[in-house]
């Protein structure tokens, strides 16, 4: 007498240490930390500024933080690019400056033969994005080209720009004169409905930036080769050509940042941006994107931005602090960024 076999039916899948019977526990979804930490250090340093001092979130004050914070928020966008892709470039402060000079002489030089007006505007300004694409097409071919490490070669171009303003103002201060600089102050002071024209444009960047990072080819591209480089050569991607267009387009950056930076002083001088590409870049760090490279976002850059200029404003607001440990704080800040990139990067 033969016995009918039932058909097996597979049971639910058991996790290791499971006893038989038991099924799987569902998955929690862990909390992705490198992307709510700035957003709550943002907000943990605006509820500090309102408890320190009542004047924090006043107009003039936001307005005023945004301001001065857009020179080093449009850099951190391009910034923002080079990292993801796997790069790094530390000269951007003393380019800045290079480039404020060289802008600087050449408007002199223009009102002097033609006049002050506004040729001579757009001509400065057409100097400073021309200056600021040649000084990052030549820091990208070097290092596509060429070869030499990025750090290495922008460490040294670093010292060649900031050399270079040095020498064009003599060891002293290039300013602007008084006609030009009295016709240039509204790209600085000026704006539309109360707000300044550098938060406008560093608005505007931003969201440019962040589509190209999250909605074309070329953000994915950046992403690819600073994740694994020989893997997006096998994927066709021109590495060296998306690479030198990440140094090109942080130089243009640099010069659409001087060219609304000069109107502030009228001026440019050996210290001009000085440890602009320490803010930058910890700006980016503190944001999101990996230092190594691989990923990024140009929001969580904006984020980053502000909270340095909110660190540094509420010790201006306060005496709780002295405003000489600004640099201390931010050093704090950016370790406490990176440890947690690291952290959650072995979580994984």
């Amino acid at each position: 007498m033969s016995t009918a076999t039932q058909p097996h039916t597979p049971g639910p899948a058991q996790t290791p240490g499971q006893t038989p019977g038991q099924t799987a526990a569902p998955r929690r979804r862990r909390v992705n930390l490198t992307v709510i930490a700035p957003l709550v250090a943002l907000l943990v340093l605006i509820g500090i500024g309102m408890a320190l001092n009542p004047n924090f979130l006043s107009y003039a004050n936001i307005t005023n933080v945004l301001a001065r914070s857009a020179f080093i928020g449009i850099i951190a966008i391009g910034m923002t690019f080079v990292i993801t892709a796997g790069g790094l470039d530390l000269s951007v402060g003393s380019m800045a400056a290079f480039v404020a000079g060289l802008m600087i002489l050449v408007m002199n030089l223009l009102t002097d033969s033609m006049g002050p007006g506004l040729p001579v505007i757009a001509l400065g300004i057409a100097v400073a994005l021309l200056a600021g694409l040649a000084a990052g097409f030549i820091n990208g071919i070097l290092i596509t080209r060429a070869g030499i490490e990025a750090f290495i070669l922008t460490l040294g171009t670093m010292g060649i720009y900031r050399s270079l303003v040095t020498w064009l103002a003599d060891g002293g201060t290039l300013s602007l004169g008084y006609e030009m600089r009295e016709m240039y102050r509204p790209v600085y002071y000026g704006g539309i409905l109360g707000i300044a024209w550098p938060i406008i444009v560093f608005a505007l960047l931003a969201i440019l930036g962040e589509i190209a990072m999250r909605h074309t080819a070329f953000g994915r591209h950046c992403a690819a080769i600073g994740s694994n480089e020989k893997v997006a050569r096998y994927s066709s991607v021109a590495v060296l050509r998306v690479r030198l267009a990440t140094y090109v387009l942080l130089g243009v950056l640099v010069g659409i940042a001087v060219v609304m930076y000069v109107p502030r002083l009228g001026s440019a001088s050996a210290t001009t941006g000085l440890l602009w590409e320490l803010e930058a870049i910890a700006a980016v760090i503190i944001g999101g994107t990996l230092l190594k490279g691989g990923f990024g976002r140009v929001w969580g850059t904006v984020v980053g931005v502000l909270i340095l200029s909110l660190i540094g404003n509420l010790l201006n607001l306060t005496d709780f602090v002295s405003p000489y440990l600004n640099g201390a704080i931010q050093g704090v800040v950016i370790i406490l960024a990176v440890v947690l990139q690291r952290n959650t990067g072995a979580a994984r």
